[in-house]
C-alpha cells in the first residue's frame, strides 16, 4: 500500500483528502479535451504549495510595505526576468491573480469609466472581459464588438478597421477563448495605430504556443500582452501583464495598488518554475506537438462528417458545430463526460441557441499532448467523439460505458505529469 500524497491533509481533514484523491483519479482516467486545461508538472505543484504562502508582500521587489521580503523579492524578480526572457518583452508584471483581474488592470491603466473599448464579441469567440455586456467591463465601459464572417468563420480585418475608425476605442483587444485560427497581430496593430487605440493582445490560450514558437508573437506589435499562466503555458492558475517600458509604470500601478493587495507568492513561485520549463527545448517540441495533434484531430473529425468552425484549426483549439448531428452541445458534452472525455459546450458564431444550451462544443489538445499522445492517436480520439455523439443522439448509455473503458485503457499507458503513478 502506497503512502498518501498528503498525509497531513488526510490526518486533519479526511473528507477533503478523499475529494482531492478522487480528483486525481478522475484526471488520470479521463481524456481531458478542454482547451483551457492542462497538467502542471510535479515541480510546479510543489512550488505552488510552499511556505511562501505565509508571506504578505504588498508592493514590488525592493519597494515593499512589509519587512522580511529578502527571499520573496528574489522569487518575484526571478519570475519577472524569466518572463521577459521567454517572451522577449521589456517589462513584465507577474502579480495579477488571474486573467480577468489582469485585463481589469489594463482598463484601469488606460481608460476611464464610460470610455469606448473594443473586442471580439463573446458569441464569436471573444472573452467576457473584452467589453461584453454582462461583464463589469461592459457595464463600466462602452463596449463595441467585432466578429467573424458567417461564410468562413474568420475575422474580417477590413470590417474591424471600419468599426475601429468609426468608434475610436481607447482600448482594442485581440484574442479570445474560442479562436481556432492564427491571429494577425500586425494587422491589429495597424488598425489600432490608425484609430488611436491601445492594442492589447490577450494570449491566455496561446501563450505556451507563442513561448514554444508554434504561434506568432504579438510582442513586436501590441502595447500590452495579457495572459494567464496555465492553459498551454502549463503553469499555476495566475496571470501576467507584459508591455513596452513606456507603459510599465501605468500597468504596475493599476495592478497594485489599483486592484490588488499582496501577491500570492506561492503562485509566483509556480509561475517561475513554469517559465523555466517553457524555456527548455522539450517545451518547444511540446508546443509544436499540441498544434500537430490539433490539426490531426481536426482532420479526423472532418473525415467523420463533423462541422468545424472555420473548417479546422491553426492552434490548440477546435470549435465544433453539432447542428448537423442533431445533438445540442450541452447534451453532447454531458454524454462525452460519461464516456470519459471531458469537453465544454460552447456557442458557435451566429448560434441560434442560448449560451447555456448552445449548438457546439469546444475541444483542445494541450492536456492529451502533455500525457504523450501523438498525432497517430487522434483518429482514435475522433472515433470516440463520433461514437459518443451518436450515442447521445440515441440515448445509448451502454455505448458510452464501452468508450469510457477504452479511454481508461489507453490512458493507463500515458500517465499524466504531476499525478501519482499507480
Amino acid at each position: 500500500m502506497t503512502a498518501h500524497r498528503q498525509p497531513a491533509l488526510l490526518a486533519t481533514d479526511p473528507d477533503l483528502a478523499a475529494l482531492v484523491s478522487a480528483e486525481e483519479t478522475l484526471q488520470a482516467e479521463t481524456l481531458r479535451l478542454i482547451p483551457s486545461e492542462n497538467y502542471v508538472s510535479a515541480a510546479v505543484l510543489e512550488a505552488s504549495g510552499t511556505v511562501l504562502q505565509n508571506k504578505y508582500s504588498e508592493g514590488y521587489p525592493g519597494r515593499r510595505y512589509y519587512e522580511g521580503q529578502q527571499n520573496i523579492d528574489r522569487v518575484e524578480a526571478l519570475a519577472v526576468e524569466r518572463a521577459k526572457g521567454l517572451f522577449g518583452v521589456e517589462h513584465a508584471n507577474v502579480q495579477p491573480y488571474s486573467g480577468s483581474p489582469a485585463n481589469l488592470a489594463v482598463y484601469l491603466a488606460f481608460a476611464k469609466p464610460g470610455d469606448t473599448v473594443m473586442g471580439m464579441a463573446l458569441p464569436m469567440g471573444g472573452h467576457l472581459t473584452h467589453g461584453w455586456g454582462v461583464s463589469a467591463t461592459g457595464s463600466w465601459f462602452r463596449g463595441v464588438q467585432y466578429g467573424v464572417r458567417a461564410e468562413d468563420g474568420l475575422i474580417d480585418y477590413d470590417a474591424v478597421r471600419d468599426l475601429a475608425l468609426a468608434e475610436r476605442p481607447k482600448i482594442l483587444f485581440c484574442g479570445g477563448t474560442a479562436l481556432p485560427r492564427t491571429i494577425d497581430f500586425e494587422a491589429f496593430a495597424s488598425i489600432a495605430e490608425e484609430a488611436g487605440s491601445v492594442l492589447v493582445a490577450d494570449v491566455a490560450h496561446i501563450a505556451g504556443l507563442i513561448a514554444g514558437g508554434a504561434h506568432p508573437s504579438p510582442v513586436p506589435y501590441a502595447d500590452v500582452v495579457s495572459t494567464t499562466t496555465h492553459k498551454t503555458l502549463r503553469g499555476p492558475r495566475g496571470a501576467m501583464l507584459m508591455c513596452k517600458e513606456e507603459h510599465a509604470k501605468a500597468i504596475d500601478k493599476a495592478v497594485f495598488p489599483g486592484l490588488q493587495g499582496g501577491p500570492h507568492n506561492q503562485t509566483t513561485a509556480g509561475i517561475a518554475v513554469a517559465l523555466h520549463e517553457a524555456a527548455q527545448p522539450a517545451f518547444t517540441a511540446y508546443a509544436h506537438a499540441v498544434v500537430a495533434n490539433a490539426k490531426a484531430l481536426a482532420a479526423a473529425l472532418l473525415e467523420r462528417g463533423f462541422d468545424l468552425v472555420s473548417g479546422g484549426t491553426d492552434n490548440h483549439l477546435i470549435l465544433m458545430d453539432l447542428t448537423s448531428r442533431g445533438v445540442p452541445g450541452k447534451v453532447a458534452a454531458k454524454a462525452l463526460d460519461r464516456a470519459g472525455i471531458v469537453v465544454n459546450y460552447n456557442t458557435v458564431p451566429f448560434d441560434p441557441r442560448k449560451p447555456f444550451d448552445p449548438s457546439g462544443i469546444r475541444i483542445g489538445t494541450p492536456s492529451l499532448t502533455s500525457r504523450g499522445l501523438s498525432a497517430e492517436h487522434m483518429p482514435v480520439v475522433a472515433d470516440w467523439i463520433s461514437r459518443a455523439v451518436d450515442a447521445a443522439a440515441k440515448g445509448d448509455e451502454p455505448a458510452l460505458a464501452v468508450i469510457r473503458a477504452e479511454v481508461s485503457d489507453l490512458l493507463s499507458a500515458y500517465p499524466a505529469p504531476g499525478l501519482p503513478v499507480a
